[in-house]
């Protein structure tokens, strides 16, 4: 049996998370899928997959080869659209990494319009809020938040996002008034991991140098931004978010951002690959397709900030 071949079929059990969807992915019997991963497993002289009727799971030596494979099978792919050189046309699968609300709610749509562009070319988006490691997890670009350490990346930047604090006018109306960040530390707060569990930090205060902690006892922590925006709409406390996930809450009126001329310096947002990943046809045809488009959703939410912020200041 093929190695490389193995290997494919390996890697999509575990991208797809059983056998039999590795099988209809690649349109291979179960049996022929069951081979080639008792195949891998002789060869390698170890247990790759914990296997169950419903589901697989990796065991030790399946993760590190599992990395492995995604690093050999991405070189590979590297090497034949080279030697193809300007005929290769986009396909085979984008494997694309962004948070989990700006991939939902923001990239899919892009990557449908995409995939209807380029038929020949299927997606995997994998949406998690962590750093992942491009190279070892077998990512072709990332959506990524953050300032970029110097690094063997090339990076697009998209725009900036605001980090920013927000509550409902039901809130604002029966509670303290907040004036400065410390005035958050009477207030009910929902809190986010990513955010700070008992404490937000802000910029210093006019002719000081030494940032501002808030120290706080949340009075709700919940692990995913849908339920802090919900709760924060809901009028139950106040929370810190990025500013598009809030956008749509912030047209309605449903929230109000709050201590806007406190805000720390906005955060870029960036299409991140490793070096020569643009130059893969799925790759640039996704960045060449996606870029515009998000670069237009960015600058539509950065004005939208500044006059919520305005209009925060004017309040």
């Amino acid at each position: 049996m093929d190695r490389i071949d193995a290997m494919k079929v390996f890697v999509a059990a575990v991208d797809e998370g059983s056998l039999a969807g590795a099988g209809r992915k690649l349109r291979r019997s179960p049996a022929a899928v069951s081979r080639a991963i008792a195949f891998l497993e002789h060869h390698v002289g170890a247990e790759l997959l914990h296997r169950t009727t419903r589901s697989l799971k990796l065991s030790d030596a399946g993760e590190r080869y599992a990395l492995a494979c995604r690093r050999i099978l991405t070189e590979l792919e590297e090497a034949e659209i080279s030697a193809g050189g300007e005929r290769a046309a986009p396909r085979g699968t984008l494997t694309i990494t962004a948070p989990i609300v700006v991939g939902e709610d923001v990239l899919r749509p892009v990557l449908d319009a995409f995939m209807t562009e380029f038929p020949a070319v299927t997606v995997r988006l994998v949406m998690l809020d962590r750093t992942v490691n491009l190279i070892d997890e077998g990512i072709d670009v990332a959506l990524r938040i953050a300032h970029l350490a110097d690094s063997n990346f090339v990076a697009i930047k998209l725009g900036e996002v605001r980090r920013v604090v927000a509550a409902s006018p039901g809130y604002l109306a029966q509670h303290p008034v907040i004036r400065e960040p410390a005035d958050l530390a009477k207030q009910q707060i929902i809190a986010m991991t990513h955010f700070g569990l008992d404490s937000w930090s802000f910029p210093p205060a006019a002719k000081s140098k030494i940032a501002r902690a808030v120290q706080f006892t949340p009075r709700l922590v919940v692990n995913t931004v849908r339920a802090a925006v919900a709760s924060a709409g809901e009028g139950y406390g106040v929370t810190r978010l990025f500013s598009y996930h809030i956008a749509e809450e912030i047209r309605d009126g449903r929230l109000q951002i709050l201590l806007a001329g406190d805000e720390p310096p906005p955060l870029p947002v960036h299409l991140l690959a490793p070096q020569g990943r643009f130059d893969v046809p799925k790759v640039r045809a996704f960045v060449d397709f996606a870029g515009p488009r998000l670069k237009r959703y960015f600058e539509r939410l950065s004005r939208e900030a500044s006059k919520a912020n305005a209009k925060a200041r004017r309040s």
